[in-house]
């Protein structure tokens, strides 16, 4: 059995990353935004660390809760999902804002309903 207080509080972090995400994304059209000024930096920056902790995150509800919670979202990738998190931690000077773009603009609202459901199956 997963400890049920732990998952809340990860799941609650989870959605203020995303609640951060969207509100940095506000206003930002193209992956150029991102580059165009220390504005834009910033923002890129602050997205990229949102990211990380989602992905963190991730892998520690995916690590306490049955894999099949997860299986029932297939329009969210995962792996993906979770693995941002080495992606942009260890490659941080090197950040794809095309990427980071392209996730805020099509992931994000996916993986906010999906985990928004699957945090309603659990609790």
């Amino acid at each position: 059995m997963h400890d049920r207080s732990m998952l809340l509080e990860l799941f609650l972090e989870v959605k203020e990353a995303i609640r951060r995400i969207e509100r940095r994304f506000s206003g930002i059209g193209s992956s150029h935004d991102f580059l165009r000024n220390d504005e834009g930096l910033d923002r890129l920056d602050a997205i990229a660390m949102m990211l990380v902790a989602i992905g963190e995150n991730l892998q520690r509800i995916s690590d306490r809760v049955d894999q099949s919670m997860f299986d029932r979202y297939p329009n969210v990738n995962w792996k993906g999902a979770k693995g941002i998190r080495n992606l942009l931690a260890h490659n941080y000077f090197n950040i794809d804002a095309e990427e980071v773009f392209k996730v805020c603009s099509q992931d994000i609202e996916p993986l906010k309903q999906a985990i928004q459901n699957i945090r309603n199956d659990i609790f």
